[in-house]
């Protein structure tokens, strides 16, 4: 079965790096952590409050370490995070997410997108960095076909890592990524934008916004219309 997990690369222009304890005044002992996380995760979150302002609930698909999931709920109140992860990476996203005091972050739950069943209530917002990338391409198609039909009208689907564009990469440190990614799995690699968006066309769903990000990274951004 096609399976899916957050991106832990060592590579600095793109994913996450390796998840390794973490020691600071404001954590526990030691948290699992990503360096990568930790840089994107403000540029993220401007988006995210612009695109997420009139949400209340959150479907993250891919949580990893739990640093965004973390972040944006005590950043963005307003909205109830629900973090997910595949069952072999959930011991990585629990240990930060307990650690969360806010009342607004729900326990972290299994979820393979490539497996049934899904949750029975899709918000109407998901939200997956560094994803797409890493799961087989059969899990790219797994998750658009579920949202075609799962997702209701008016639901915002926003998708953050790096993208390629006419077939090309954007960058010379895409390039290098990407041949990080072949030699890591033979199922993992960069998109084409033109592909994904393809898969979210044929789900329902209409491209809002294409946001350039640092680290040659992108945020896309799919409504479905009501």
């Amino acid at each position: 079965m096609a399976t899916a997990t957050t991106a832990r690369s060592p590579a600095p222009a793109n994913g996450c790096s390796p998840a390794t304890p973490h020691r600071g005044p404001e954590l526990v002992d030691a948290l699992p952590f990503s360096l990568s996380c930790e840089n994107n995760k403000q540029p993220i979150l401007d988006v995210l409050a612009r695109v997420f302002a009139d949400r209340r609930e959150v479907l993250e698909i891919a949580s990893g370490t739990g640093q965004h999931a973390t972040w944006f709920a005590q950043q963005l109140p307003h909205l109830r995070w629900r973090p997910t992860e595949m069952p072999d990476n959930l011991a990585t996203l629990l240990p930060r997410c307990n650690h969360y005091a806010g009342d607004n972050l729900a326990p972290p739950t299994v979820l393979d997108v490539s497996a049934r069943p899904w949750p029975p209530q899709v918000p109407h917002a998901l939200f997956s960095a560094n994803s797409l990338h890493i799961m087989p391409w059969a899990s790219v198609e797994d998750l658009f076909a579920e949202l075609s039909e799962r997702a209701e009208a008016d639901t915002v689907l926003a998708v953050y890592g790096p993208f390629n564009y006419g077939g090309e990469y954007t960058s010379e440190s895409n390039a290098r990524f990407d041949q990080w990614l072949a030699a890591r799995s033979p199922f993992s690699a960069i998109r084409d934008f033109e592909k994904v968006d393809a898969l979210a066309q044929a789900a329902g769903f209409e491209l809002a916004q294409d946001n350039a990000m640092p680290a040659n990274n992108r945020l896309l951004v799919w409504r479905k219309p009501a």
